[in-house]
């Protein structure tokens, strides 16, 4: 690590064979680096990356670019390629501006300090999460591996695509459609096709729902692309060999936010249920942390889309649930969701916010999804 006048530069490398792993673990390091020297992510101002063969990893390549996204979200500075012939596989260079002063003391939101928020409303600081994209992306690479109907597209967006896995035996199926989280700003529904299996055996056809990612794209816009996809799983319900009258819809974290804004809307099409699992229903608390600024949020997009602010939707099964390991502010939020919307409590299921998805398969998870899409 080097450094002068508030500049800040550190280095994070990977000899990993496979590129993306090497993406992840030498940003990963140079994320660590960054911490210890007193910045975070929204204080990096560019990147150099070095290697003997730069278009293994080049940011334009879907993987790699998700790679850099699941360590810096939306944090986005511009990276230079440059052709290192001594690099066995990949070092990371990152320039930041040293922020000026530490975070303040002062309450900013329900009696939080802006670092105290930060910890409630970062799941990341739960597990590791290098090793446990890794793992995602293994275990739904080999799921997806045994089914056809895989990155059809929904629109002409890039990512407005989706996976569809039908089940065995059985004739125009009812649908269950999942959306991912990554705070609107990563992951993508390849790391969730293994979470599809208990729902897919129960007889439910299974989308895994892709949207275009933030900043790049804009919050609204997200929730238009999935409503999109809503309507055209229903006007293709033939050719897809499921039943568009029977839809239900679930997402996670950021998918849950996008989940309950499409339950909300008149427009979307008709919904039996959604389930919405630990998601982000007021975006208030956000507007007093970095990740704001990146997603753009006003007051006015605030109270637009927020789904606590909206009113209740008319004949829809709503369920939530939440783990038991999660943060205050994440249990509140699920809480004042159910109370709003007059929804049964929030279901308390195991594990902290990524893990509670394991639920899907086998649980107090599964069964409330399918109490929801069965009842």
């Amino acid at each position: 690590m080097s450094g002068s006048e508030g500049l800040v530069e550190v280095v994070g490398s990977s000899n990993a064979v496979d590129p993306t792993d090497a993406v992840r673990d030498a940003l990963t390091e140079a994320g660590k680096a960054l911490a210890a020297a007193g910045c975070g992510p929204q204080h990096m101002t560019s990147m150099r990356w070095e290697a003997a063969d730069p278009l293994r990893f080049h940011p334009a390549r879907h993987e790699i670019e998700l790679a850099q996204r699941e360590v810096f979200a939306g944090f986005r500075p511009p990276v230079s390629l440059r052709r290192v012939a001594d690099v066995a596989g990949l070092r990371v260079v990152v320039q930041a501006k040293k922020p000026a002063s530490a975070p303040g003391t002062a309450p900013v939101y329900r009696g939080y300090a802006p670092m105290d928020l930060a910890r409630q409303y970062s799941p990341r600081f739960q597990t590791d999460m290098n090793v446990l994209f890794k793992r995602w992306s293994k275990e739904g690479e080999a799921f997806r591996a045994r089914f056809p109907g895989l990155d059809l597209c929904y629109g002409p967006g890039r990512y407005e695509t989706f996976d569809i896995f039908l089940p065995d035996g059985v004739e125009r199926p009812p649908v269950f459609v999942f959306v991912h989280g990554g705070y609107w700003q990563a992951s993508d529904k390849n790391q969730h096709a293994q979470f599809a299996t208990s729902m897919l055996d129960a007889g439910f056809a299974v989308v895994m729902a892709n949207y275009d990612l933030a900043p790049e794209n804009s919050l609204s816009n997200i929730v238009d692309q999935i409503t999109r996809l809503l309507a055209y799983l229903v006007a293709e319900a033939d050719s897809l060999g499921i039943d568009g009258q029977r839809l239900h819809v679930a997402g996670h974290s950021a998918g849950g936010h996008i989940a309950g804004m499409i339950a909300a809307r008149r427009s979307a099409p008709t919904l039996r249920s959604a389930l919405l699992l630990s998601g982000v229903f007021d975006l208030e608390p956000l507007t007093f942390l970095p990740m704001g600024a990146v997603l753009k949020l006003t007051p006015a997009l605030v109270a637009e889309l927020s789904p606590l602010r909206q009113p209740a939707p008319a004949g829809i099964k709503i369920g939530l649930a939440v783990g038991d390991l999660e943060s205050d502010e994440f249990k509140r939020q699920s809480q004042e969701m159910a109370a709003t919307w007059a929804a049964p409590d929030a279901v308390i299921v195991p594990g902290h916010h990524f893990s509670m998805l394991e639920g899907l398969n086998g649980g107090a998870l599964l069964d409330l999804a399918l109490s929801l899409a069965k009842g």
